[in-house]
């Protein structure tokens, strides 16, 4: 086993309950990419990351653990909209020993509003992206996590269209996708907003076909499309 292995969340600290969606490969796939790709989040020394979509806590404790690993000190914030995943966020820290991580129930970053906006120096998502009726994204508890509406794009359309404003110059959104989402046009589509998409890694899992996506503002675009 690498040393890198030691630096991320264990599961057996990790905390769950019926209602949080607990750690699975879409999680995993997310903290091997923030673990191997220390040529990007890591080497711009972030001093503010947030992770929407926190479920039990697994993938903002890994990222805390990666960057306490390498040195580095971040403002933290974990966002879910379930207050069951909020709880089990909160116990998954504390059973890491990590306290210094604001976690906040909301819907994407709304309270956080202007505050945060050009600041955000990483953006971690995993979103809500199996495609349902949309009506399915309306619902309470475990199903938010994953009911993403028309295409699995109805929450991740909401988070793009937001993104503009919310990162930093040199901030990135580092976000799950699957092929139904259609990652092509969504690379298209903020490509016009002045950003560039980059496919970091892809695994198979069961019926899925799951892709991590890198967004970065391309500041020598002038964006085309608002």
């Amino acid at each position: 086993m690498s040393d890198s292995a030691f630096n991320v969340a264990e599961i057996g600290r990790t905390f769950w309950s019926d209602n949080v969606y607990e750690p699975s490969d879409d999680s995993f796939l997310l903290v091997d990419v923030l673990q191997e790709s220390p040529c990007s989040w890591l080497s711009k020394k972030p001093t503010l990351v947030v992770e929407i979509g926190s479920g039990s806590g697994y993938v903002i404790c890994s990222a805390a653990r990666i960057l306490k690993h390498k040195g580095l000190h971040s403002h933290m914030i974990a966002v879910d909209i379930n207050p069951a995943a909020c709880h089990a966020t909160q116990q998954t820290l504390c059973n890491h020993e990590i306290h210094d991580v604001d976690v906040i129930t909301s819907d994407l970053l709304a309270p956080l509003l202007p505050r945060v906006c050009g600041m955000i120096d990483v953006l971690i998502f995993n979103p809500p992206y199996v495609p349902t009726p949309d009506h399915e994204v309306r619902n309470k508890g475990i199903s938010q996590a994953w009911a993403g509406g028309e295409r699995g794009r109805v929450v991740i359309d909401r988070l793009l269209s937001q993104l503009p404003d919310l990162l930093s110059p040199q901030g990135e959104l580092i976000m799950v996708a699957v092929a139904e989402n259609d990652i092509p046009e969504l690379i298209h589509i903020m490509e016009g907003r002045g950003f560039r998409g980059t496919m970091l890694m892809t695994r198979r899992a069961d019926e899925e076909l799951l892709s991590i996506l890198r967004f970065t503002k391309d500041l020598g675009n002038i964006p085309r499309v608002q």
